[in-house]
């Protein structure tokens, strides 16, 4: 079949990849000059299964509550007269009750585990090159009720399957040996060994290249303006290209893989998509002293930061802000995450060469993506990846990439 694809960031990318495996002639749409440069550029670089914990669970109230008006709040709500913020809102919190929590949880977890292994078997078919460390995810807590919480959700994730180890604070040094410069401190942590790490704005421009050498082609500069349906069939899209003319594209079958844009154009159709833009902001600094930088990730529980070692920088992410579609970066936001990254790794890098970025996740309440088949037969839905999306590219990728061929996926999930 001929299948477009809208959006290039690394589900985008991904998916247009495991579609052209599956035989089918593929074209990506996307109004950037060129893939991965909106909410895949700068996000924590981490492929984490082990934080398959969603952000609607039974703290998450209280904590929301907590940042209202405190500018340096991880978790921060700002306010908005926007109905749509308030629906997602009310939503979320329904995601928060314990047993959907664990339902959601160990969706997720096994979607991960999935991608993780997809992607490990892409790379090592291309060779393509990202940056990728494959150490684990070292995870501090602060207080012993947090890391008896984390030891219960260790043990439930061994349950499922998945290696996680319960640490006491010196033996988090020796699994990450830079935290010894570290001026502050933790009870203890727990530690994924089989996650990793990489750039994933440098993958997706790499399966970008990989993918246009073998034949899938890229309209970039080309804005979807609406889409034409008859009776329940998608039957073209209309598009402005780099040259601002207007034209309709044309395909046997359209995925969909446009974040925050999902919901904005597929309402046009009577597509409602539970997606809302929750904005993260990074840091990226030059390291200075190797030995003194993390190999391991590293995640601040407390804090609700992420680091991340991608060649000669290091990468420290964090926060969830619900403020809309601004993309505007907030000072105040980057400032508190360089101040963490300092006394977590103090000699590590250049504090003062530092590139600052913010971007819209793509939230549902749940916190697990929409992927399947749309209300139309040939629409299909690749979106709403939330804090995970370069977690779980590739497995989702493959797994709509299946749907689309009439192939039942490999991996559990409630699929659309």
């Amino acid at each position: 079949m001929k299948v477009i694809v809208m959006g290039s960031g690394v589900i985008g990318v991904t998916t247009a990849w495991y579609l052209h495996q599956a035989g089918h002639e593929v074209t990506v749409v996307d109004r950037q000059p060129v893939s991965g440069l909106e909410t895949s550029f700068a996000n924590a670089g981490q492929i984490s299964a082990s934080h398959a914990q969603p952000w609607a669970n039974p703290g998450a109230p209280l904590s929301l509550l907590k940042g209202l008006g405190r500018e340096e709040s991880a978790l921060l709500f700002r306010l908005r007269a926007d109905p749509a913020q308030w629906l997602w809102a009310i939503r979320f919190l329904r995601e928060c009750l314990p047993g959907r929590t664990r339902r959601n949880t160990a969706s997720l977890l096994a979607l991960g585990v999935y991608s993780r292994s997809v992607l490990a078997q892409l790379r090592g078919e291309t060779g393509i090159e990202y940056d990728a460390i494959c150490k684990g995810i070292l995870h501090l807590y602060t207080d012993y009720k947090s890391l008896t919480e984390a030891a219960d959700r260790a043990r439930d994730y061994r349950a499922l399957g998945y290696r996680m180890e319960v640490l006491g604070a010196s033996e988090c040094v020796r699994v990450e040996p830079a935290l010894r410069a570290a001026r502050t401190s933790w009870v203890g942590g727990t530690y994924a060994p089989d996650d990793e790490a990489g750039d994933a704005h440098a993958f997706t421009r790499a399966v970008e290249r990989y993918a246009v050498a073998h034949g899938v082609k890229f309209s970039f500069g080309c804005t979807v303006q609406g889409i034409e349906q008859e009776a329940n069939q998608v039957t073209g899209l209309r598009v402005t290209n780099r040259l601002g003319e207007s034209e309709v594209m044309r395909a046997d079958a359209y995925v969909s893989c446009l974040g925050v844009e999902s919901p904005l154009l597929l309402r046009q159709i009577g597509v409602a998509l539970p997606i809302f833009p929750v904005k993260g902001y990074s840091v990226t600094i030059p390291i200075e002293r190797p030995d003194e930088a993390p190999l391991v990730s590293v995640t601040h529980e407390r804090w609700k930061l992420f680091s991340s070692r991608l060649g000669a920088r290091l990468r420290i992410a964090g926060t969830a802000e619900w403020t809309g579609y601004d993309r505007a970066i907030t000072p105040t936001r980057c400032d508190a995450l360089l101040r963490q990254a300092r006394l977590l790794f103090p000699t590590a890098g250049d504090y003062d060469q530092v590139q600052r970025w913010a971007g819209l996740r793509p939230a549902t309440p749940s916190n697990c993506p929409i992927i399947g088949r749309s209300r139309y037969g040939n629409l299909f839905l690749n979106t709403g990846h939330g804090s995970l999306g370069w977690t779980l590219a590739c497995g989702s990728a493959r797994a709509v990439a299946d749907l689309v061929s009439g192939r039942r996926p490999e991996v559990d999930y409630a699929f659309q």
